[in-house]
């Protein structure tokens, strides 16, 4: 056979890009045949992503990335009202560019184009697909709880036109085991400054792809995975865990404190430090972060924190890293030296990996859940944006993977007091819990999963035979 080259479009976020660029490697690295281009679009307020996409793809022979032109951004104040709607508008702004480099490959003959992978966000590119008789395959960066999600929103956008709200009934959503609170659901559900009609136009173009890959394992969700195959829907993949299981570059990323904090960890018993992080975005207000220094000095244990301070304004650019005294109770630093400390931007990946260890408070982002099970690291939750609450929900009332801290926080809700972290924290640190338990089972199910045999291998090797 010819050798085939895929078309990748990812959206500009590295939440997306992370998993998107290693489920690429996967396909390069399983079949000699395939060959995968990158189609990058890029946001200014993120460009530090080019450094993790060219150190992957210096090593990758197959895979190539392709800088798309520049578009004029959409307006800022959209951004701050819906991120969503911000990010739809640039993925539409460059669907020109895609077509016509889709277009060009297509002709080219060097290679046999063989189809598109296109991101969530980037579905709309199916019709560049369909005009171009090519296959198109949407890659989901999430699981399938937030895709039975997406598929119900047509449904209920026949029934009831309008916006989510607050006081709406439970949702009973097609492969999720347990009816659904409305306060789990994203928040851009609520926006009608363009969130929920994105979300909704996007879900309306799922069943034009021709294959949804997902970046979940068989036996996480079960449930969710053969209630899927017996719908009328395109055909589906499980491929997870897809992990990148070393740093992301940063510029954030402080050389001299990643040394002192392993060097700390080397230092500690297994399993004996909690881990406190909430993403790229994910940051609280002064009176917050004095709660949380509360809660962990109380509970007794080591711990260790990526703290992000917020503006009172709350704006994106004012999110800051802090570790000095204004922001913590008296004394504070002081009463806490050698069992916890306070840090920046972190390695996530290689901190979870550390036998110190043992419990990880979360703001449930897929990526972040997937990599605590692979290390057997338990989760408090504290989700804040996207589909962090329903994953959270999830993890904790679904699959009992997960410990309850908060389920429905937003960013500006309620504080969460210092006697409910403290109680989380002992709780998730106990040696004994079923949730230890099962996440370490789960753990063995994700490394299998890949192996020779495993449903994700098997799973890749069916997208691969059927499609080339």
């Amino acid at each position: 056979m010819k050798k085939a080259e895929l078309i990748f479009v990812p959206s500009p976020l590295i939440g997306h890009l992370v998993s998107t660029l290693e489920f690429a490697k996967h396909l390069t690295d399983r079949d000699d045949r395939i060959s995968v281009t990158i189609l990058s679009m890029k946001l200014a307020v993120a460009p530090w992503v080019d450094a993790y996409t060219t150190s992957l793809t210096d090593s990758q022979p197959r895979i190539c990335v392709i800088d798309l032109p520049p578009v004029d951004p959409p307006l800022p104040d959209i951004l701050k009202k819906s991120p969503e709607y911000f990010i739809s508008l640039v993925v539409e702004s460059h669907l020109p560019n895609v077509k016509n480099i889709v277009s060009s490959r297509s002709n080219s003959g060097s290679l046999q184009v063989t189809g598109l992978v296109l991101d969530f966000f980037c579905v709309s590119m199916v019709d560049i697909a369909k005009e171009l008789s090519l296959p198109s395959y949407m890659f989901l960066t999430s699981n399938m709880g937030f895709l039975r999600l997406m598929l119900y929103l047509p449904t209920r956008q026949d029934r009831i036109s309008t916006v989510f709200k607050s006081s709406d009934d439970e949702l009973l959503i097609p492969g999720i085991t347990s009816p659904v609170p409305v306060c789990v659901m994203p928040s851009c559900l609520f926006n009608k400054d363009g969130g929920h009609a994105t979300l909704v136009k996007l879900a309306q173009r799922f069943k034009d792809v021709d294959g949804i890959i997902v970046n979940t394992i068989h036996e996480l969700e079960p449930y969710a995975v053969n209630a899927f195959s017996g719908d009328l829907n395109p055909p589906l993949y499980t491929v997870g865990p897809v992990l990148h299981l070393k740093s992301q570059p940063n510029p954030d990323l402080d050389e001299a404190q990643y040394q002192k904090i392993f060097q700390w960890l080397d230092d500690l018993a297994e399993s004996s430090v909690v881990f406190l992080c909430f993403g790229s975005s994910g940051s609280f207000d002064v009176a917050q972060v004095k709660e949380i220094a509360i809660g962990l000095e109380r509970s007794g244990y080591n711990f260790l924190r990526s703290l992000r301070v917020s503006s009172p304004k709350d704006e994106v650019s004012a999110h800051r890293y802090v570790t000095n005294n204004g922001v913590f109770p008296e004394g504070f630093l002081e009463r806490i030296k050698g069992r916890g400390m306070i840090c920046g931007r972190v390695p996530q990946v290689e901190i979870l990996a550390h036998k110190a260890i043992g419990g990880f408070v979360s703001h449930c982002g897929w990526n972040s859940i997937l990599e605590s099970l692979w290390y057997g690291v338990p989760i408090a939750t504290w989700p804040i944006y996207a589909e962090q609450q329903l994953n959270a929900f999830r993890m904790v009332k679904e699959l009992g993977l997960a410990l309850d801290l908060r389920l429905d926080y937003r960013v500006g809700s309620d504080l969460v007091m210092a006697g409910d972290i403290e109680s989380a924290v002992r709780c998730l640190m106990d040696g004994e819990s079923k949730i230890r338990k099962k996440v370490n089972e789960m753990a063995e199910i994700s490394r299998k999963s890949l192996m020779e045999g495993g449903s994700s291998f098997n799973s890749i090797g069916q997208f691969i035979s059927l499609n080339f």
